[in-house]
């Protein structure tokens, strides 16, 4: 086996990203403090053609050194807005009949396995700070929660680790 020279790998282009049609997935970032979680969480994003990118509260926004050295120039793909109040944002969204999840771990969540999304349905992923994870008030605003099972000592996965594996999920039950 050969690998594939970048000019090889027939990727879109920065017009034709924004003409395509996206993956019914917008994905929230809850207070997230890394920058580099941040850059992260859009070059996924890019990969698997989300819709859209909400930037919540304290986490930072595009142009940004630090968010531009993970991105790799997906800020300029992927569309992205900042809204200061995720319980607004969710308030909206669920106004537009978009279903909103949290990606946390509580009494009664959907394991992201057993998680089957609906055809026709965009569905909004919240991913929460670093530390403290979604927010209280808007895990209890939410539609629904997906957990991602985990099988060892460790409580959780860093959040741009937990975004790819959510959307790649997603993404492959929808397609």
């Amino acid at each position: 086996m050969r690998k594939l020279k970048n000019s090889e790998l027939d990727r879109l282009s920065v017009n034709d990203f924004k003409l395509v049609e996206k993956t019914p997935i917008i994905i929230v970032l809850d207070n997230i403090r890394s920058l580099n979680n941040i850059g992260s969480v859009f070059r996924t994003s890019d990969a698997f053609l989300i819709e859209k990118i909400y930037l919540c509260g304290i986490t930072a926004k595009p142009p940004h050194k630090d968010i531009h050295k993970t991105a790799l120039g997906s800020t300029d793909t992927v569309d992205w807005e900042y809204v200061e109040n995720t319980m607004d944002l969710v308030e909206v969204l669920k106004a537009k009949k978009v279903r909103v999840c949290a990606i946390e771990q509580t009494e009664n969540a959907t394991m992201l396995n057993d998680f089957k999304p609906e055809a026709d349905t965009t569905y909004a992923l919240i991913f929460g700070n670093e530390v403290k994870g979604v927010a209280q008030n808007v895990v209890s605003a939410c539609d629904t929660v997906i957990e991602i099972p985990q099988f060892g000592t460790k409580h959780s996965l860093n959040i741009s680790v937990s975004c790819g594996v959510v959307i790649w999920d997603v993404f492959s039950k929808l397609k």
